[in-house]
């Protein structure tokens, strides 16, 4: 499509001259611009994408990938057998079994809160990697009998709750008397206490021997769910259309992780596009400082312009030169944002400690959202998009440029020389 003749010229004028600074200058900016605005969008898709794949592997980490679910007030019975035959299933890690109830929990100091109790057996929970390697008080040997807790990190250092302290557990589904319900009141020892690397989980669930869960709930041999791990989670739609056999005659519903929390996915992704058309607009305004320099870089060789048509250069000849020297501007800055872009999120951890010892501050709170450092993986989905982008407004802000170079008039171009 470019012949050499073409490509020679247009390498000719990309070598300014004497005189011809101003025009170069500009060049060099446009191609600055579309490397910065290349490498933002590369570093906050690539932040954003991190978050996301970060944030759904912590609620993998703590939550199944497909759930069975008894209907509000009702359990599954004869659970054991039912698990064991969804263990057998293909692609099936681990199935756990548990007794979900909303409580009060109400501390020695008087101060309560709401919250979740999961009753899961000892083995169940030391299955459950997230929360059995992230113990930071006390000993899940402890986790048995009917009187023991365990408790996140972010509810402990609230109520400032040390183990060995005793926390009431308080049900307002109790006895029906003559005067009314009467709650479920019990203290239970802290044995544990984990850090589920999750803000809300750490705050508000706490984990309770099934057995003794069993009888506060007043569920004898039940369960109110049953979570099942699988070997790859994106595959738990099929999985969820393979149970259905297995619970005939059961009132229940079957959930994947992508249902379970679809509010929050459909959020992160959300900004996650928007964030893109926004940043998106910055390589936007880079091209048109392309355009810019395109016009003033055919305004200043029109008399070469003139002298090319005259000895036989075509007009597609000499709008396909003013194209390549668009855009190797747009594509050396594409190339050069994507590079600069690259390496900041593979040094984007280190280049967050140098900003907070430098402010004092903190670029993520914790207790917000749910991360202390930024993200430093990389999409290359998300950076082939961007590189797309930066190359296709590069090659359309040559258009209009090239095309008005190659309808002009070498007569009229020469008669004012």
């Amino acid at each position: 499509m470019f012949g050499p003749f073409e490509r020679t010229v247009a390498g000719r004028y990309l070598r300014a001259r004497k005189g011809e600074r101003f025009v170069s200058i500009i060049a060099i900016f446009s191609l600055i611009g579309i490397a910065l605005g290349v490498a933002t969008l590369i570093v906050v898709t690539s932040v954003m994408s991190g978050f996301q794949t970060e944030m759904v592997s912590r609620f993998l980490g703590v939550n199944g990938h497909v759930t069975i679910e008894a209907y509000a007030g009702q359990k599954i019975e004869k659970y054991e057998e039912l698990t064991k035959q969804i263990v057998m299933l293909p692609s099936v890690t681990s199935a756990l079994s548990l007794l979900d109830g909303q409580v009060l929990l109400s501390t020695e100091t008087n101060t309560s809160r709401g919250g979740l109790v999961r009753g899961i057996s000892q083995a169940d929970l030391r299955a459950l990697r997230r929360i059995s390697d992230n113990i930071v008080g006390g000993n899940l040997d402890d986790f048995k009998g009917d009187n023991a807790l365990a408790i996140g990190i972010g509810f402990a250092q609230a109520y400032r709750i040390e183990v060995g302290q005793l926390v009431t557990l308080i049900s307002p589904q109790g006895a029906a008397t003559a005067f009314g319900t009467i709650p479920r009141v019990r203290a239970y020892k802290v044995v544990a206490v984990f850090d589920s690397g999750l803000h809300d989980y750490n705050t508000s669930v706490v984990f309770m021997p099934l057995p003794a869960a069993q009888i506060y709930f007043q569920k004898p041999n039940g369960v109110t769910q049953i979570e099942i791990r699988m070997d790859d989670p994106n595959h738990a739609d099929r999985l969820a259309a393979s149970l259905p056999p297995l619970l005939t005659g059961r009132s229940v519903l079957v959930r994947d992780w992508r249902h379970a929390n679809d509010v929050i996915l459909s959020v992160l992704q959300v900004q996650k596009d928007t964030m893109f058309i926004v940043l998106g607009m910055i390589v936007l305004v880079a091209a048109f400082n392309v355009v810019s320099s395109l016009i003033m870089l055919v305004k200043d060789k029109r008399a070469d312009i003139a002298v090319l048509r005259t000895i036989g250069a075509s007009s597609g000849a000499v709008q396909r030169i003013f194209m390549m020297c668009g855009a190797f501007v747009g594509i050396a800055g594409t190339l050069l944002g994507t590079i600069i872009g690259v390496l900041v999120c593979r040094n984007i951890v280190e280049i967050q400690r140098v900003i907070e010892r430098i402010t004092g501050g903190q670029v993520f709170d914790a207790s917000v959202f749910m991360l202390s450092t930024l993200p430093n993986t990389i999409d290359w989905g998300d950076v082939a998009r961007v590189v797309i982008l930066g190359f296709a407004l590069s090659i359309l802000a040559t258009i209009y440029p090239s095309w008005r170079a190659a309808r002009t008039d070498p007569v009229e171009a020469l008669r004012h020389e």
